[in-house]
């Protein structure tokens, strides 16, 4: 059984997808997104998967393989999701790369990593974002979350983000 997941979720690498063509058990398998955003498939070769849906790879797969049977009948659903890894480092008990598979705001990533140290700047906290090979840097205040205050610092972690704290 397929876990659900937003029809909108983005394919990221070492995702796991199931396709599965109706009637052809040779064309139903289990693919990884390697670490390039591209998996293979039989007949068709290889095809991008990264920051697109499964409804995208679903098309993509139909038009392809149409060249080889008529009308198939293609289904694809995501069946582990392993791309989205945040990242917590500096001065928090647990530092480190974390596994959340769902979407995560900053507070939510500090409570995985164990919450701040004593030592921690609470309130010069980085979130690091890499676009197009550009970095951002987000700024975070723990102090002033904490008092609900500034609330919508508290940003939605994407994969790869890396949470700074002095």
């Amino acid at each position: 059984m397929a876990p659900e997941v937003d029809p909108g979720y983005r394919l990221g690498a070492e995702d796991v997808i199931l396709i599965s063509v109706w009637k052809d058990e040779h064309l139903t398998r289990e693919v990884v997104v390697r670490p390039d955003g591209i998996f293979s498939f039989p007949l068709v070769g290889d095809i991008q998967a990264e920051d697109r849906t499964v409804e995208d790879i679903r098309a993509d797969l139909v038009k392809r393989l149409t060249k080889y049977i008529p009308n198939p009948n293609v289904s694809v659903a995501v069946m582990k999701v392993l791309s989205y890894k945040v990242y917590v480092v500096g001065r928090v008990t647990k530092p480190g790369e974390y596994l959340v598979g769902h979407y995560t705001d900053v507070l939510q990533a500090l409570s995985l990593a164990g919450g701040l140290t004593p030592f921690a700047a609470e309130n010069d906290i980085k979130v690091i974002r890499r676009v197009k090979g550009q970095q951002q840097v987000f700024p975070f205040r723990y102090g002033d979350a904490r008092k609900g205050k500034d609330l919508e610092q508290n940003i939605l972690l994407q994969r790869g983000d890396v949470v700074m704290v002095p």
